[in-house]
């Protein structure tokens, strides 16, 4: 048995299957995060927002996705801290002390840590509330339903991937680095 031989060989299957799983790598859709700049899914929807970025008094403060946050926090009831129901007045795309105030009282009912920022685990347990309306969801638009406890909502995911939802009359686009919504 020649030892050059065989390392030569073992080098090529190694060389061979790092190419191959950088393949496999790179053909798979790439996670949805705040770097990409939207609210984001591929395939289902069922688990579009587990892996979003965080939003909070600190980060993302002032965007259409905090503002697709607070039609969250309406849809569920949550309280402001003055105790009346969170409504569409405070839908701004602010991410202020009445929004902390009620993210906190909304992760609590759901059992989550009630730090105010609202990060994977407080996104995942939101689209768990994400209903089928219609469309694909291999390509082309698909229409969801947030499906609170107290109100519901349409949002729509386009070709591109990215969620929008309704404000003011007019189709929004759930972005991290810019406000629409106000």
């Amino acid at each position: 048995m020649n030892f050059g031989t065989t390392r030569t060989r073992l080098a090529t299957a190694v060389a061979a299957a790092v190419a191959t799983a950088a393949l496999a790598v790179s053909a798979s859709p790439a996670s949805a995060t705040s770097a990409q700049g939207y609210f984001t899914g591929y395939g289902a929807w069922t688990d579009d927002w587990s892996n979003e970025g965080t939003l909070s008094t600190g980060s993302y403060a002032n965007s259409n996705a905090t503002c697709l946050w607070q039609e969250i926090l309406w849809a569920e009831g949550a309280t402001e801290s003055n105790g009346t129901a969170y409504d569409e007045a405070d839908i701004d795309g602010i991410f202020g002390p009445n929004t902390e105030y009620a993210s906190k009282k909304l992760q609590t009912r759901w059992g989550l840590d009630n730090d105010g920022r609202v990060g994977p685990l407080t996104l995942g347990t939101a689209d768990n509330k994400l209903r089928y309306i219609s469309g694909s969801t291999e390509a082309g638009t698909l229409y969801l339903r947030y499906d609170g406890a107290a109100h519901d909502f349409t949002l729509r995911r386009d070709d591109s991937n990215r969620y929008w939802f309704v404000k003011d009359g007019a189709w929004r686009v759930a972005a991290y680095n810019y406000r629409t919504c106000s």
